[in-house]
């Protein structure tokens, strides 16, 4: 027995570099420091596991060589890089504009360097419902195992009743697919949507005319509403849908955001919204008051009270206010607004 854990324990004069990879592998492992393995590809990951298998017992002498060795290139590195694209424009952030971050993931993952997958997931909901409506169903299906759930339950209910049918059925064929035909997939849907036609600008039109309803006075927006359903149905219903003004707060607002939005909201201009007349407003107010605690709801009324009657012109301004508020609050994800219903 001695005599074979001394032939065992000999110092290990020649091991390769992978060898040494294992040794500090091994040694992190000890202290749970090896949080970073997941970050290697397959084929390293695989390389790794197979040196460390073939290896029994390391002496002391060639571990301490191994972890001199370690330090001393450590030490020696100037800088370091990601040796990835997404690592590297990771490291770039907003210091590379959108455009040519887009650029340069569109080149690596035609080379076929990169995954085009993470692209295709990243895109608007808008440019999957146009992929999904255009590309065969196989591909689509695929596109939906591969989208966040979210993203593709909203791919798949734009789809029509029958295409969705048949989006269903071919689902059952993506399992024994294999990563390379996952990731030429990836490439053909890549391309197709960078195929796609790009508006010069990215805000749609009704989105755009919504928002900035959203700052006028109600009846020069009813006058401009009633101007478009006259003249383009189509437009005026989306320009409707995109308008947010103080009235729609209780079916656009979850309940528990309003305390999140008081905070934020100037004190003497909520009071001045909450003292709107319209019943529309009204309800508005009573749904703020009804989602804050019970005191501070008290003292809200009892200010409301004590301003008397305000100027319409101040209420308007502070109704204005409070939306104001709360579409920047949703534009820096602190808040979520419900979509808008049909009949509003």
């Amino acid at each position: 027995m001695m005599t074979t854990m001394g032939a065992v324990m000999t110092t290990q004069i020649g091991l390769s570099q992978r060898q040494k990879a294992a040794v500090i592998v091994r040694l992190l492992l000890d202290d749970d420091q090896v949080a970073g393995l997941d970050r290697l590809n397959s084929d390293a990951q695989t390389l790794l596991a197979q040196e460390m298998a073939g290896m029994q017992l390391i002496d002391r002498q060639t571990r301490d060589a191994v972890i001199t060795e370690f330090c001393d290139r450590l030490e020696s590195v100037g800088v370091t890089f990601p040796g990835d694209m997404d690592g590297t424009l990771a490291m770039l952030g907003a210091r590379i504009s959108d455009a040519s971050s887009d650029r340069v993931r569109q080149a690596d993952a035609i080379s076929g360097r990169g995954d085009p997958w993470g692209r295709i997931c990243a895109l608007p909901n808008d440019v999957l419902i146009k992929l999904a409506q255009a590309e065969s169903v196989e591909l689509v299906a695929l596109m939906m195992s591969k989208l966040p759930v979210e993203a593709a339950s909203a791919t798949f209910l734009a789809l029509s009743r029958d295409r969705a049918r048949s989006v269903a059925q071919a689902m059952s064929m993506t399992a024994a697919v294999t990563p390379d035909a996952l990731k030429r997939v990836g490439l053909v849907l890549l391309q197709a949507a960078d195929a796609l036609p790009k508006p010069a600008i990215a805000t749609p039109a009704a989105d755009r005319m919504g928002a900035i309803l959203n700052f006028a006075t109600a009846d020069l927006r009813d006058d401009v509403l009633q101007v478009l359903e006259e003249r383009d149905t189509r437009f005026a219903e989306g320009v409707r849908k995109a308008i947010f003004i103080f009235g729609h707060i209780p079916t656009r607002v979850e309940p528990r955001e309003v305390p999140r939005i008081v905070r934020d909201v100037d004190q003497a201009a909520l009071i001045r919204a909450l003292a709107a007349t319209e019943p529309a407003d009204q309800a508005a107010a009573e749904f703020i008051l009804s989602n804050l605690s019970q005191r501070m709801a008290d003292g809200l009324r009892e200010e409301r009270e004590a301003l008397g009657k305000p100027r319409a012109k101040d209420v308007e301004d502070a109704k204005t206010e409070v939306v104001a508020t709360i579409r920047r609050l949703q534009e820096e994800g602190q808040i979520t607004l419900r979509m808008p219903q049909d009949d509003e």
